[in-house]
């Protein structure tokens, strides 16, 4: 198992090998983060509720229980308000 500390600590996750390839499950504290991929995502939010700017795309709230996709070797900027728990999968 690994563990990833970003901005400060402020967005921690742990990875794990799943049967559908690597995945991570992670805690971001309130702030505004850019990521970069380097693969596709599949981002699940488990608990509370995250602000998502996709390229090309309008701000839209991903709600727990919901998910969206990221293409590869893109940035995007995500938004919370509160604590946020999610899964991601990478492909």
């Amino acid at each position: 198992m690994k563990h990833n500390s970003y901005f400060d600590g402020k967005v921690q996750s742990l990875e794990l090998q799943t049967e559908n390839g690597v995945a991570t499950v992670g805690v971001i504290t309130p702030g505004q983060y850019t990521f970069g991929t380097s693969t596709q995502e599949k981002m699940v939010i488990t608990a509370g509720s995250l602000r998502v700017k996709l390229p090309d795309q309008d701000w839209q709230t991903v709600m727990s229980g919901e998910f969206f996709v990221v293409d590869k070797n893109v940035s995007f900027v995500v938004e919370a308000e509160q604590d946020v728990a999610y899964l991601c999968y990478y492909f």
